[in-house]
């Protein structure tokens, strides 16, 4: 019988390795490719994986289950931060550039069709290849919903360098999608 994430959590608190297992099995996938958005480098993306788990089931005397989903949104949370902090440690916001003035319109943008053309594997492997600077805004910003007040704090760096980063991150994704695009037989 399946367990379910309340009751799941509540023995992890308790340091039951069985439930801890089960986490492990039911969240890895999903927590790795959260490290896999950010870093890019997949063995790194793994290490911090593996932080990650210890960090989570060390931590459970904080973790508040707050209905369906709150277990998943803690964990995911962890994996963002640890990767953040992984990003900082290794000078990626020093890949952080500023604009002084940003048009208001990217040129070329893919449309929402287009953009709905492109296989997911496809668009995720885009974003994993965008320069770090861009795809950690990015991810903070499309994936995390995360202002760029809030960006800004958790990298180092200044709003407007976070608009800027995002601003390129979107011009880089478009002109890929373009190409896409161009290059398909749909």
């Amino acid at each position: 019988m399946p367990i379910n994430e309340q009751e799941l959590s509540e023995r992890c608190r308790r340091q039951d390795n069985g439930a801890r297992k089960v986490l492990y099995e039911s969240y890895a996938g999903q927590m790795l490719a959260i490290c896999m958005r950010y870093v890019a480098n997949r063995e790194v993306a793994e290490d911090l994986l593996h932080d990650g788990f210890l960090k989570i089931f060390t931590s459970f005397d904080k973790f508040t289950y707050r209905g369906a989903g709150s277990l998943k949104a803690w964990m995911s949370r962890i994996m963002v931060n640890l990767s953040i902090e992984y990003l900082r440690k290794n000078d990626a916001a020093g890949q952080f550039v500023e604009l002084d003035e940003l048009p208001d319109t990217i040129p070329d943008a893919a449309t929402e069709e287009e953009v709905g053309h492109v296989p997911q594997e496809v668009l995720m492997k885009f974003i994993e290849e965008l320069p770090a600077g861009y795809r950690t805004v990015f991810n903070l910003y499309t994936f995390e919903d995360k202002p760029h007040k809030e960006i800004a704090a958790m990298l180092g760096i200044n709003e407007k360098s976070s608009a800027s980063q995002l601003f390129r991150a979107k011009a880089v994704l478009a002109k890929r999608i373009k190409d896409y695009m161009r290059n398909t037989d749909r």
